[in-house]
């Protein structure tokens, strides 16, 4: 069988829990926490940075940092994953879906201007597969407008946009470390970043329930106390310990799951030149981090056929979202601005295929030719 994803391991991880169990203290915020935390300060050059048990978790932080409150819209493109949305539902807000762009499955940002009414307070880019969305013109938007910008860079880790680093563009980025990303934290983990430092303190408060914790810790207050509104946003440090070892060795990650990705750019080529497949659009001015692969076919027909062969030969290749805007809490608490032209047929074409930095060469070479003798019969 070969998986979809298989977790990361480099072989440090296991010394490193050891270690953590070994000091004590394994809670939030403890010795790894703080190591993995410096490191993404200083590789990321943010205001702060705020290990959370999950990116749904950054994201729900990043909806109380901005107020967001009942009657609130939030603009985000519809092909996301669920906990985009939620974590502003959860505060009262109307999602405002807009339809993504066919060649690089983002949010188009030539449809977001018309979107915006009084009531927006945020948009929300999804940079889909690692690859950029069209940032540029988001922030310049959101800046005319007067309203923030939140970068689920969920699958964007190390991913750069005109050279700038997703997550670090907007006014607050969210991560994950989840089993199925590039660098992981051994199941679930996530990253609130603060690019805006009138927000940073804050973060901090709403991180640790609502508690001037990290002041007291520090010596800057004589006790702490519940000052704000807030929750339970620490990851554990035996997470962390796991995620120090992934960022040590995240050069080699990046490296292999990016060979890994030309593997299959270079083996479907003439699939492509054939007409029977579409291959990912990434733009001049990013720069993705090989987190995904996908392939489009020719519809939502063959697409099942293909993963239904691939299951056959004991390859698990999924598809991927659902269009938020077509489920039921969807329809409940947003709508869709203009027409879906994209989203839904795009995302009934699409299918994933494996890829993750534990990949042999060899797996991988039958992945492929399983896609190729599939076509073959199709034609």
């Amino acid at each position: 069988m070969i998986p979809f994803n298989s977790v990361p391991v480099l072989g440090t991880e296991l010394e490193y829990i050891a270690d953590a169990l070994a000091k004590g203290g394994v809670s939030g915020d403890g010795a790894y926490s703080r190591k993995c935390q410096q490191w993404f300060l200083q590789t990321l050059g943010c205001a702060e940075a705020l290990l959370t048990p999950s990116c749904t978790h950054s994201l729900e932080m990043a909806a109380l940092l901005l107020n967001i409150s009942p009657g609130d819209e939030v603009i985000m493109p519809s092909y996301t994953f669920v906990s985009t949305a939620n974590a502003f539902v959860l505060r009262g807000a109307n999602v405002v879906f807009v339809d993504i762009r066919p060649d690089t499955m983002n949010l188009d940002e030539r449809l977001i201007e018309a979107a915006i009414t009084p009531r927006t307070r945020a948009i929300v880019p999804v940079h889909y597969a690692g690859v950029a969305c069209e940032m540029a013109a988001i922030t310049a938007l959101a800046e005319q407008a007067g309203i923030a910008v939140v970068e689920d860079a969920a699958q964007g880790f190390m991913s750069r946009y005109r050279g700038k680093l997703l997550g670090t563009i907007g006014d607050i980025g969210a991560f994950s470390f989840h089993e199925t990303k590039n660098i992981s934290s051994a199941g679930e983990g996530g990253l609130t970043i603060v690019n805006n430092r009138g927000l940073a303190e804050r973060a901090n408060f709403i991180r640790d329930k609502g508690t001037n914790r990290k002041q007291f810790t520090r010596g800057m207050v004589d006790k702490y106390t519940w000052i704000d509104v807030g929750s339970s946003y620490l990851m554990s440090d035996i997470s962390a310990a796991y995620l120090w070892g992934q960022l040590e060795g995240s050069d080699k990650i990046f490296q292999r799951r990016m060979a890994l990705y030309d593997r299959y750019r270079d083996g479907f080529s003439s699939l492509a030149s054939a007409g029977h497949i579409e291959l990912p659009v990434v733009p001049p001015q990013t720069q993705h981090n090989g987190h995904m692969f996908y392939i489009k076919t020719g519809g939502l027909a063959q697409r099942d056929r293909l993963i239904r062969y691939l299951g056959e030969q004991q390859i698990v290749a999924p598809f991927h979202y659902v269009p938020l805007h077509s489920s039921p809490m969807g329809r409940r608490c947003g709508r869709f601005h203009g027409e879906d032209r994209h989203t839904t047929v795009e995302s009934e074409r699409l299918i994933r295929l494996p890829l993750y930095f534990n990949m042999s060469d060899a797996q991988q070479t039958r992945v492929m030719d399983v896609v190729r003798e599939f076509f073959r019969r199709e034609t």
